[in-house]
């Protein structure tokens, strides 16, 4: 596909950047498909001239701003965009996800779901300061006609409370491009160049086998995935009562079923602070329910979980 996720505070802009991107996008597609009625037409303009560009946001999908004043109906709106996401996922589509995008479990979801469809992703973040944004946000308010009015007042300040920054060192953030409230455009070039290639040559991800979705997960796969992560949090705890006081460390991990070292599991190194239970298992439960549809074989639970640890790990 490739996918471009737009995250932002809310009222920054995000869907009027996300617009410019469809609209520039198109274009090159357009100018491609112009090219393949020369006598000059090469490979990569035919298979640019295939490509197709979706635009995924909260009015495409019918949700209203007010599904953020309520846990559940905001966990069904994110469900949701994700499902329309994931329809679209096809080597000859590009898919702009126009969401909030606050959350950085949700952008690792999307990351893994482009990843195992062996296709780059990308994140633009809008970079509207917050005052700017609570200005915007009342002047959409005070148009209630407006397609994409403003957010409740409640509502705008708790998502800003809330808004995860993208942080272009994790792997699900990166490559990051940031788009600032004066720059007329997003850079178009750099963006088409990192999912799309200048030469139009097809830009593939090899997909992780811990990110390779499983049609139909087993019947004990939650059992499974419940079982294998404690382990991991198991092998940290007892790790840190032999090594009292100490900072970091690298801890091996075994497999569950045969309680030998296991190759397919890489070293989980952790952080230079202290990390208590109560965090452990929030970072788990942010795992599990991640993986919880079956999106993980197995064999790679516990590789899965300790690649995202560390990567949890990186910025803590």
């Amino acid at each position: 596909m490739p996918l471009i996720i737009v995250s932002g505070y809310p009222s920054s802009g995000k869907t009027h950047r996300a617009r410019q991107l469809v609209e520039s996008f198109q274009k090159r597609i357009a100018d491609a498909g112009s090219w393949t009625t020369t006598t000059t037409t090469t490979a990569s303009d035919a298979r640019i001239a295939r490509l197709r560009v979706h635009h995924v946001s909260d009015q495409t999908l019918g949700l209203g701003r007010d599904v953020y004043g309520d846990v559940r109906r905001e966990k069904d709106g994110r469900a949701a965009e994700f499902s329309a996401v994931e329809r679209l996922v096809s080597k000859d589509d590009v898919v702009v996800a126009d969401g909030l995008n606050y959350i950085k479990g949700y952008r690792y979801q999307l990351y893994c779901a482009a990843k195992a469809a062996s296709t780059p992703s990308c994140v633009i973040h809008i970079g509207t300061p917050i005052a700017t944004c609570r200005e915007a946000n009342a002047r959409l308010l005070a148009d209630p006609g407006r397609e994409d009015g403003g957010y409740l007042e409640d509502i705008f300040e708790d998502l800003i409370r809330r808004f995860e920054e993208p942080i272009g060192m994790n792997r699900w953030d990166s490559p990051l491009f940031t788009v600032l409230r004066d720059d007329e455009t997003p850079p178009f070039d750099a963006i088409w160049d990192a999912l799309i290639g200048q030469e139009g040559k097809m830009k593939t991800v090899k997909p992780h086998q811990a990110t390779v979705l499983k049609s139909t997960p087993s019947s004990n796969y939650i059992h499974d995935l419940d079982r294998r992560t404690q382990e991991v949090i198991n092998a940290v705890l007892s790790y840190q009562r032999d090594h009292p006081g100490e900072a970091g460390g690298q801890v091996i991990i075994r497999d569950v079923s045969t309680t030998s070292t296991t190759a397919r599991a890489p070293a989980l190194d952790l952080p230079m602070t202290p990390i208590s239970v109560p965090q452990l298992q929030r970072l788990r439960r942010q795992f599990v329910n991640l993986n919880r549809q079956g999106t993980l074989d197995v064999s790679r639970i516990e590789g899965g979980f300790v690649e995202w640890l560390n990567g949890e790990f990186e910025q803590s």
